[in-house]
């Protein structure tokens, strides 16, 4: 018998923040990253508050700052960051992602999570979750373990096709599936599992979801609201 999968997205889904903006942010207080970028980082982040853009390019921002200065620097380095940062920040998460991981965990499904943050410090982060399997964006190192800044693997670009690949190659049906994300980056593996969960959309997402009938929580402070008056 195949066992059944959830996936999760993890910044805005599980944790409350953004696993890569916390990452560069230590990395300028340990003066790996230059002082200027926190600056920019601030900058980002004052700017999505303000309105001025969508969570997902707020998201983009971030990746593209990471991928500009991690060149040069060491992949100790980023562990050490990823090894500081996670435990400060690992209870920072939302109450409806806590109880549908348990509820999950408890009926043995087999559960991923598909990130854009960087791989080092969404494994990290696993071990607080203890999920089966997660996937980061990964930059290339050369023999030294230094980073060249290209990226080799970055999951956002089609999570999808990431979560398709993994199922089959463990095994995994897609029957009662569940798929928890909050941006239209997780559009592609929402609509292949049966179980779809718009969580705190963005307002993108949010289209998607009431224009294919799919299931969206909100929650708001430690109350979760579930909206379906739009809803086919």
């Amino acid at each position: 018998m195949k066992n059944k999968i959830a996936v999760f997205d993890i910044d805005g889904t599980i944790f409350r923040k953004n696993l890569a903006f916390e990452l560069i942010n230590e990395l300028v207080w340990m003066k790996i990253f230059k002082r200027e970028v926190r600056s920019e980082l601030v900058h980002l982040y004052t700017k999505w508050l303000d309105h001025h853009g969508t969570y997902e390019e707020y998201r983009r921002a971030l990746v593209k700052l990471y991928a500009e200065n991690i060149t040069g620097c060491s992949k100790d380095q980023i562990m050490e960051a990823s090894r500081i940062v996670v435990p400060f920040f690992k209870d920072r998460t939302y109450i409806f992602a806590n109880k549908l991981i348990a509820e999950l965990q408890k009926k043995k499904y087999h559960i991923i999570a598909v990130s854009g943050s960087p791989a080092e410090i969404v494994e990290e982060y696993n071990k607080y979750l203890k999920f089966d399997a997660v996937f980061g964006s990964i930059y290339e190192t050369d023999n030294s373990g230094i980073y060249t800044g290209k990226e080799v693997f970055v999951p956002t670009v089609h999570k999808g096709h990431v979560v398709k690949q993994y199922a089959v190659e463990n095994n995994l049906t897609l029957k009662d599936s569940y798929g928890v994300g909050d941006t239209e980056s997780d559009e592609k593996f929402l609509e292949i599992v049966e179980n779809p969960i718009a969580f705190n959309p963005n307002l993108n997402l949010k289209k998607i979801a009431e224009e294919k009938g799919w299931r969206i929580v909100v929650e708001k402070k430690d109350v979760i609201y579930e909206i379906n008056n739009n809803l086919k």
